[in-house]
Order: structure tokens, then sequence, then C-alpha cells
């Protein structure tokens, strides 16, 4: 995975910088997520892996799928991947994108794993203790989890908070075997 990072971290900030300059930072993070999306799907990756197709021919394909909805930039990022055989790293570059445009957005994204579905009320105090906390504008989204019993675990980034009662339990039964 590291190795990933290190990879598409040029290309991610490349394509970062052609947006920032361009304002087209919400038009890169589409067109990236959709590049991302296709180029992972199963079919796909055997197109792209095929060792009979040229680097041409598998952007080609890589594009043709995409349809219209990728602009000039875009097929030029998917040619200059294809060419130096980095496709497979499509996924990192968006996600390494998108940490950089939340970086410079101040924002966070942040999810959310409880037992149970967080009510309106929960969710906006969490949203507001969150926000003060990382000191900056907080995106959350929820997941449930019904195997964490009770509480929740929040993850931000790389910031893991564990309140719940599964990990509290764990905690204790390491804690007694010590």
């Amino acid at each position: 995975m590291a190795e990933l990072t290190t990879l598409a971290r040029p290309y991610a900030k490349a394509v970062f910088a052609e947006a920032s300059e361009k304002k087209a930072l919400d038009a890169w993070s589409e067109d990236l997520a959709l590049l991302s999306a296709v180029s992972a799907d199963a079919g796909m990756l055997k197109v792209t892996g095929h060792p009979s197709l040229t680097s041409k021919q598998q952007a080609q394909a890589l594009i043709d799928v995409c349809g219209d909805k990728l602009n000039e930039a875009a097929k030029n990022l998917v040619a200059v991947l294809s060419e130096n055989k980095r496709l497979a790293l499509l996924p990192e570059i968006a996600a390494l994108y998108e940490e950089m445009k939340a970086q410079l957005q101040n924002t966070v994204d942040v999810v959310v794993t409880s037992a149970f579905e967080l009510t309106s009320e929960q969710a906006e105090k969490l949203t507001q203790s969150l926000k003060a906390r990382l000191q900056c504008d907080v995106r959350m989204t929820s997941e449930i989890d019904e195997t964490l019993v009770g509480g929740a675990i929040i993850r931000a980034g790389d910031l893991v908070i564990d309140g719940s009662v599964k990990g509290k339990l764990s905690k204790l039964a390491e804690a007694m075997k010590s």
C-alpha cells in the first residue's frame, strides 16, 4: 500500500496543481472518481492488464467506457498512466487528490460506525464536537455495524476514536491477560 501511495503521489500532485490552476477541483473530483471506479472493475482490469493490447489500446478502452464524461486533461492523464503502465494507480491517485482537496478546503471526511442509526440530533451534536476538536469543517457519513453492541467508532483520516462496547470489552480482556 505504501508503495502504491509513493507511486501515485506525483500524479495526484500534478492533477491537483492542474485542477487548482484551472479552478476545476470539483470537476477533477468527478473525473477521478469515475476513472477510479471504472479502472477497479474486474472486467476492466482484464482489459487493462491484457498483454496483447498496446498501452494506447488499453487507455482507449478505459476512455471509451467512461464515454464523454471525461475532459481532455483526464483523457491525457489516462494516456500517460497507460504509457507508464500505471493505470492500476487510479484509485490511489483519486484518494490522494481528495485528501489534498480536503486539506485545501479545510474539511475532513468523518465516518461514524455505530450499532444503531444515529438520530439527526446525535449526528448534529457529533458533527459540532468534531468540528471544534479538529478545527475544520466536517463532512460526516454514518454506517451501522450491529456487532459493536453499543457506542461508536469514529474515523477522521488517521484519527480513530473507538467508543464502542466491543472495543472497550477487547481492551478490558487485554488488560486482564497482562
